[in-house]
């Protein structure tokens, strides 16, 4: 039986792997990106058990263990003091009891894994440089026109269309959600560094977490272990002006003054810095006739529990699965889809905010915080979320 067509809109981590997931089963696939090529700015990102464990299933192990690394534990220490509080269980406790390891990597090294697994598909077109204009959903087919930056415009048919077009997507509006995400008073500073360059004690084959209650960090060592991710949150009233701008590094480093001595010299050893403004939507509607949400376009999640990408590649699993047979009712399928994700999607989006208040807190509620975390121990620390790690496991 020949498969169906799928357009594909965006060409993100999730757009990515759900191209890959329909062409693998025999779809014809379109994969439309804004872009003009494929540089990826940005950092690391995590790939717990729930994302590794597809992209496992689609035979990307082997290269995904050539650029990712696996800390041993997450170190939990105060902003301030540097005095730890507690740790997290990783390396292999995550992978023994989730069949699954937990990943770190960056952006642009997964992306590439992706996409020359796309790119050796000849069912899977790319095409590049294109802004979709409108998206209009038929009976049989859907449609949509796409714009080039030289203004000449075309248009596309397809049996489906999926929107992975990321927070502002064009996608979602047109399936009647015209709302703007919300800004969570949060800013994100990114950058990485060589690991020589960081503070020995701090260079090590760990995630480290620094909780205080004007923001936190995140760091781990990603690019096979060669360099090392850092994410400085700043709370803040207004967001940044663009999808990222360039930061500071005087203003980053005066935000975290107080931080402890090992923390500023990490901080200090960066150089160059992007800001991110950090910004979430309600998991509404997913799909509507033959097009359908996935990823940030569907639910765009704050990081506090590093499940962005993971879900993205959770939503291009489940699509998959859901098409597999081309007989199927695509509209049907979509709505099945919905119903399968948008209640799990909407538990990470409470998680990550619950989160940021836990990670931010003053001082009584950090008090209680901190007992919590010494209490339930390494291994407890990761049990809170087995609901969330064992998915399709």
């Amino acid at each position: 039986m020949s498969g169906r067509s799928f357009a594909v809109v965006g060409a993100g981590i999730g757009g990515l792997t759900a191209a890959l997931v329909l062409a693998r089963q025999g779809h014809a696939v379109t994969l439309v990106e804004r872009r003009t090529g494929f540089a990826e700015v940005g950092a690391g990102l995590q790939l717990s058990p729930n994302a590794s464990r597809i992209l496992l299933g689609l035979g990307l192990g082997a290269a995904l263990r050539r650029v990712a690394s696996e800390p041993d534990r997450v170190v939990i220490r105060s902003l301030r003091s540097g005095r730890e509080i507690g740790r997290i269980a990783l390396g292999s406790f995550m992978r023994e009891r989730f069949d699954a390891p937990y990943w770190v990597v960056h952006r642009a090294d997964l992306q590439t894994v992706l996409l020359d697994a796309v790119r050796s598909l000849p069912t899977i077109r790319i095409v590049m440089g294109r802004t979709v204009e409108t998206v209009t959903d038929g009976p049989d087919r859907a449609s949509l026109v796409m714009e080039s930056a030289n203004g000449a415009r075309e248009s596309l048919e397809a049996d489906a269309i999926i929107g992975a077009d990321g927070v502002w997507s064009k996608i979602r509006q047109a399936l009647g959600d015209k709302a703007a995400p919300t800004f969570r008073n949060a800013i994100a500073w990114r950058t990485t560094i060589d690991r020589l360059a960081a503070p020995a004690q701090l260079s090590g084959n760990e995630t480290g977490l620094w909780l205080g209650s004007r923001g936190h960090v995140v760091h781990y060592p990603i690019a096979g272990g060669a360099r090392i991710n850092i994410v400085a949150i700043e709370k803040s009233t207004s967001p940044v002006e663009g999808w990222a701008a360039p930061g500071d590094r005087n203003a980053i480093l005066a935000h975290y003054g107080s931080a402890a001595p090992a923390l500023r010299a990490l901080l200090g050893s960066a150089t160059e810095w992007l800001r991110w403004s950090l910004f979430d939507h309600p998991a509404g509607r997913f799909a509507q006739g033959r097009i359908a949400l996935l990823g940030d376009a569907a639910h765009p999640v704050l990081p506090f529990l590093a499940q962005g990408a993971a879900l993205a590649i959770e939503d291009a699993s489940a699509l998959g699965s859901l098409l597999q047979d081309p007989q199927a009712d695509i509209p049907q399928s979509f709505r099945a889809y919905e119903a399968q994700r948008r209640d799990r999607a909407r538990q990470v989006q409470d998680h990550a905010r619950r989160n940021g208040r836990i990670y931010h807190a003053g001082a009584l509620v950090a008090f209680g915080r901190d007992r919590v975390i010494r209490h339930l121990g390494p291994e407890g620390m990761v049990e809170r979320y087995g609901w969330l790690y064992g998915y399709g496991g």
